[in-house]
């Protein structure tokens, strides 16, 4: 193809111009629908951060940008460093309760992960690739327990916390979480698209079960199984209400519950500090999430299978 002076593109063989390819109104209204939701989906972050560098007093009167060039207030990084003094001391460790809720966070999200995994993986293989009596009845039975609602269960769980003496312990943070009917489900429907011919090849080489699923089935799975951790992940890292129950002493206490220190205290409610304590809770989130995505990506494009 050539381009003439008018700007023309024309075809190199025939010398004719090309037809101009016609603005496609439907995929510009969608593009512009999905933008519009991502930017409407956006706001909350940016107004999370955008407050976590305000003063107390830019917060009240509703500044909207105090800084340069419409202001002259600097962008206030101490409020991280206030509210991690302002969250209170651990009496045991004799250091900020902020780093208690981080590690307590960190402990039982990742604790809580690995009993997800482990049963997830284990349950999924067993209904996709063994056969036992009865396992169409209990899967469809373990579905339905999706659509109990979690307040429904809240009250019986707690009273069972109480009944084993686990209450204010990490048991109680831990143990409840580490099956998830969703992770289950996933995986056995990515287990089922593997073919059959593998298994019966790995049987003829002397594989049991056990070989199958470590040498083959989960290398296959990686993308479903990288899924079905980042869910989990972010489910157990934003958990509040559950902590909240089952925890009594503040250094057993998680981060999203520590949110409540800078909650209508006494001199009001300080929202700069509560923003910053909030960025500190999402950033590893957001950090976790973007780097896991890129190695999930990597892995579809591995393997042959399409989840």
């Amino acid at each position: 193809m050539t381009e003439t002076p008018n700007r023309k593109i024309t075809s190199v063989k025939t010398g004719q111009p090309l037809p101009r390819r016609r603005i496609q109104w439907g995929r510009v209204l969608i593009y512009a629908i999905l933008v519009l939701g991502a930017v409407i989906s956006l706001l909350p972050f940016l107004y999370m951060v955008m407050s976590s560098l305000k003063s107390y007093g830019s917060i009240i009167t509703n500044n909207f940008w105090p800084w340069w060039p419409f202001g002259s207030e600097p962008l206030q990084w101490n409020n991280f460093q206030d509210a991690i003094k302002d969250s209170g001391m651990d009496t045991a460790w004799h250091i900020p309760l902020f780093y208690r809720y981080m590690f307590n966070t960190v402990f039982t999200t990742l604790l809580s992960l690995a009993g997800i995994l482990i049963t997830s993986i284990l349950a999924a293989y067993a209904f996709a690739n063994i056969k036992v009596p009865g396992k169409n009845v209990l899967f469809v039975l373990m579905l339905a327990t999706l659509m109990i609602p979690n307040d429904l269960t809240l009250v019986p769980k707690v009273i069972l916390i109480y009944k084993l003496n686990w209450y204010n312990t990490y048991l109680a943070l831990t143990v409840p979480f580490m099956v998830s009917v969703f992770g289950i489900f996933l995986l056995r429907q990515f287990f089922l698209q593997i073919p059959r011919e593998l298994y019966d090849a790995a049987r003829m080489d002397g594989a049991g079960h056990v070989r199958y699923l470590f040498s083959i089935v989960l290398p296959l799975s990686w993308p479903a199984i990288l899924t079905v951790s980042l869910l989990n992940f972010i489910w157990m890292w934003d958990s509040f209400k559950w902590p909240l129950l089952v925890t009594r002493d503040s250094n057993m206490r998680v981060l999203a519950v520590g949110l409540q220190q800078f909650m209508a205290g006494e001199g009001g409610t300080q929202t700069h500090l509560l923003m910053a304590f909030a960025v500190m809770i999402v950033a590893p989130v957001l950090i976790f999430y973007f780097f896991t995505q890129k190695h999930f990506t990597e892995a579809i494009s591995r393997t042959g299978i399409k989840g």
